[in-house]
């Protein structure tokens, strides 16, 4: 079975992660697998749309955190190749249709998506900081939410899809029966308007979105090391055992008040 499935609808393509019994967990496989269908997605000349979706239950767990303790590499083996989706140089839109849990990883695919119509059950976590040294800081400054609700995605809570949708992080949520008709909806109508509004348009909206400054990057990259690094393969063990961690925090304990800054 094909850890990952594409089809074609005309100009609209659809791909669909496929490790069903571990919640589209991204393991290398699939990795390399999607790399390459987004590198040829961005490529065609027949396509515009895309469809971005999960088979089973979940749309995707992110890391697959069995790989990565048994290669001992938090966050996943390096790709050997670009992935244009992840470095956001796919010029077309993609429309995410999340079937089910979105977490860690997960979330950061749906975050890379233009538009998004989600199942009625889908469960969402921004999960850095149950596996890093530093929670996902960032998504709720790029989902240009309120601050309180920035920090609970921050500190790894769980979001309902229709909490998402109110905060406007969602365009559309739906029963899961009528999630692909939904998304299909939607890219059909990106394919009515005049070819150059939709990729004009496309292009200025995304330089408009909020971004990370290159300070708080910096800061980022300080705070990601401030602590006791064990805790990375302690956070994935634990979880991998089904048991309850035993972080150690810092190399020293004065670290605790040592924060870098700006």
């Amino acid at each position: 079975m094909a850890v990952l499935e594409t089809e074609t609808h005309g100009q609209i393509f659809v791909m669909r992660m496929n490790r069903p019994e571990s919640l589209n967990a991204l393991n290398y496989e699939m990795r390399c697998a999607m790399a390459e269908a987004w590198t040829e997605f961005e490529a065609s000349k027949d396509l515009e749309v895309a469809i971005f979706t999960g088979s089973g239950r979940g749309f995707c767990a992110g890391e697959d955190m069995k790989e990565a303790l048994k290669d001992n590499t938090p966050g996943g083996r390096k790709l050997p190749m670009e992935d244009p989706f992840r470095t956001g140089k796919i010029s077309k839109p993609i429309i995410g249709a999340i079937n089910g849990f979105a977490m860690g990883g997960g979330f950061m695919l749906v975050e890379g998506t233009d538009l998004r119509v989600a199942a009625d059950t889908a469960i969402f976590e921004v999960s850095e900081a149950k596996r890093w040294l530093l929670g996902g800081y960032n998504h709720g400054h790029i989902a240009n939410v309120a601050y309180p609700v920035a920090l609970e995605m921050a500190m790894g809570y769980r979001f309902t899809a229709k909490r998402f949708h109110e905060i406007g992080f969602l365009n559309r949520v739906v029963p899961a029966a009528d999630l692909m008709d939904e998304a299909m909806k939607m890219a059909e109508h990106l394919m009515t308007l005049p070819p150059a509004a939709r990729v004009n348009t496309l292009h200025i909206m995304r330089q408009m979105r909020p971004s990370i400054t290159p300070a708080f990057d910096d800061l980022a990259t300080r705070l990601h090391a401030h602590g006791d690094l064990s805790d990375l393969i302690e956070s994935r063990a634990a979880f991998a055992e089904k048991r309850k961690p035993n972080f150690k925090g810092w190399l020293k304990p004065e670290d605790r008040y040592r924060l870098p800054q700006l």
